[in-house]
């Protein structure tokens, strides 16, 4: 899909948001619902996304849409780090297909890098335990302030 086009209410994120699909959350407020990636490309990926918003991208968001979405994004690192101790994070965001986007309603990925781990690739490999997927929702929940 190409940085253009009509918003998908059908995408796995916005029925995530509806309850429509399953996730494991780790944190939802009035502004954002951030949850763990199935794929995760390390321990502990999770996403951050924006509750009231039909914008696939970036390019296509409200600025103050976006700026409840950071606030969520940098509180949700904090505690990622809180939690897992990693030696680095990476917060990115993809922007059309040839970015890397595959699901397209917008969504900020926070990813635990440790210096002796290597990085998956993303949206590929094999789905995560369920289990350990909780078990690090709760872990990161657990230092939101």
């Amino acid at each position: 899909m190409s940085l253009d086009g009509a918003y998908d209410p059908a995408n796995i994120f916005a029925k995530i948001l509806r309850g429509e699909a399953p996730c494991v959350k780790v944190f939802e407020d009035e502004h954002v619902f951030a949850f763990m990636d199935v794929f995760p490309q390390s321990r502990g990926h999770t996403l951050v996304i924006p509750k009231q918003s039909t914008a696939r991208n970036l390019l296509e968001e409200d600025p103050k849409v976006l700026a409840h979405l950071m606030t969520g994004v940098q509180r949700i690192a904090r505690a990622v780090r809180s939690a897992l101790a990693p030696d680095g994070l990476v917060i990115t965001q993809y922007n059309g297909a040839p970015a890397g986007q595959t699901v397209f309603h917008l969504h900020v990925h926070i990813i635990p890098r440790w210096s002796d781990q290597p990085l998956g690739r993303h949206a590929s490999g094999t789905m995560a335990d369920m289990d350990e997927l909780k078990a690090l929702a709760e872990q990161i929940s657990a230092m939101i302030s």
